[in-house]
């Protein structure tokens, strides 16, 4: 089965019809899951999703965006652990002049170790560390 790390900037596009990259974002979504694929994300991902969507729209589009992930069959979630945040700690204190938030550091180990390597996401972070980021045409994600 086909994998697919979604990211903040990705559930937010989603879930806000005004964002930029909100067509992109659906029209990539869509196909994945169409073809048998599987969107992973994790709780810090969702954290900071649900935090940035209660602030840029409202807490109903938060709680509403949660509750189609809930028991979703084409969602995983992969939990930050101990061990995952200290790699993600040391990630975010050894790239000093990158502007890596904590929460993409986390999403970056669990990338890593998962071996994915494709993200939905409009967050050019992942690029530079690496990762292959969906839909390219997308207009960045405001958060």
């Amino acid at each position: 089965m086909k994998r697919l790390f979604a990211d903040t900037h990705a559930w937010i596009a989603l879930a806000d019809a005004a964002d930029p990259a909100h067509e992109f974002s659906v029209a990539v979504r869509d196909r994945w899951i169409e073809q048998s694929g599987l969107l992973i994300t994790t709780d810090y991902v969702a954290d900071e999703t649900l935090t940035l969507l209660r602030f840029r729209l409202d807490l109903d589009a938060a709680d509403g965006l949660w509750w189609q992930a809930e028991g979703n069959s084409c969602l995983c979630w992969a939990f930050v652990n101990l061990m995952r945040a200290e790699k993600a700690r040391a990630l975010f204190l050894r790239y000093r002049r990158k502007p890596f938030s904590f929460t993409d550091c986390t999403s970056f180990v669990v990338m890593r170790e998962l071996k994915l390597r494709e993200v939905l996401t409009t967050d050019r972070n992942f690029e530079q560390a690496g990762f292959i980021a969906l839909p390219k045409a997308a207009a960045p994600t405001r958060l």
